[in-house]
């Protein structure tokens, strides 16, 4: 068991890393926005199959209402940001080292409201991520740079923000309660505001073939629910700040997938760049022999 639990984190780098892969197959077909009000109302349906199976836990009326809270941030705002900024031209390059910055913030918003102690390893772990990210994804930045605008760029920042804040709430409030239950209620806030901006600002676009079915089948059942599913543990299991500090693996291990799916070229400088970010993220999630998690919030059952 405790080695199934030790393999958890990189399990959860290997499929958060190919929600990118299913984006790239699914966003040519369907507007951002549409296309995740329609996954996170499957995944809710799913979810609803899914309780009495394994006859998941009541969580309160207060409990539902912070999981719907994080599921704003950290599946509406977030992936909506993302999947927008991209869509409208932001290359992947300036995304990717964007989101890059989302551990480093939420080590700062951990330690303001959580009380984690950030050590000054944990730091030097954050930075040397950090560079090996941009290290990664430099052959991607190209000289295109048409995509870059204020409200790309302010699109992808405020969905960084977002899923950090989003992961200190659920660390802060949820961590103890139910965890479908919590994703049930996180799918429920997360499916409101999608809706409500594809409502708003899209005209409904949804062309119905077999990459989108097959990416939009990936990403409900092995991103929304199997590499959700292994955050929330993570989140409850350990620090924040050290599991953000895992997202930094994965625009390595993105590239990775795309050599071998879509051909795309796998430079030396990349594998420097995982290298690199490897050992960062090694210096920021090592917890020290005296070292255990803070106590956290609850809200009331």
């Amino acid at each position: 068991m405790q080695d199934l639990t030790r393999a958890i984190p990189a399990l959860f780098v290997l499929l958060w890393a190919t929600g990118f892969i299913g984006a790239r197959y699914a966003m040519p077909w369907a507007e951002p926005f549409t296309f995740l009000w329609v996954r996170f109302a499957i995944t809710f349906g799913v979810l609803l199959l899914i309780i009495p199976l394994v006859k998941a836990k009541a969580i309160g009326p207060l409990n539902a209402m912070h999981a719907a809270i994080a599921g704003v941030l950290m599946h509406g705002v977030y992936l909506g940001g993302v999947f927008w900024a991209v869509r409208q031209g932001l290359p992947a390059g300036f995304a990717g080292l964007i989101v890059g910055l989302q551990p480093m913030l939420t080590a700062v918003i951990a330690g303001l409201f959580l009380g984690e102690t950030v050590t000054r390893k944990h730091w030097l772990g954050l930075v040397v991520g950090l560079v090996g990210v941009a290290t990664v994804l430099s052959p991607k930045f190209g000289s295109a740079t048409d995509g870059v605008t204020v409200a790309t760029l302010g699109a992808a920042i405020v969905a960084v923000i977002a899923m950090s804040v989003g992961t200190v709430w659920q660390k802060c409030f949820v961590a103890t309660a139910d965890l479908v239950t919590v994703t049930l209620w996180q799918y429920v806030g997360g499916w409101a505001v999608a809706f409500l901006i594809a409502m708003l600002f899209e005209t409904g676009d949804f062309v119905l073939n077999g990459e989108l079915v097959f990416a939009m089948v990936w990403l409900v059942f092995v991103l929304s629910l199997g590499a959700i599913f292994l955050l929330m543990i993570l989140i409850r299991e350990g620090e924040v700040a050290r599991v953000a500090s895992l997202f930094y693996l994965v625009p390595g291990v993105t590239a990775l997938m795309a050599w071998v799916l879509f051909d795309e070229t796998l430079s030396p400088i990349q594998l420097v760049g995982m290298a690199i970010t490897t050992f960062g993220v090694a210096l920021a999630t090592r917890r020290g022999p005296r070292q255990s998690a803070p106590a956290t919030m609850r809200a009331s059952r």
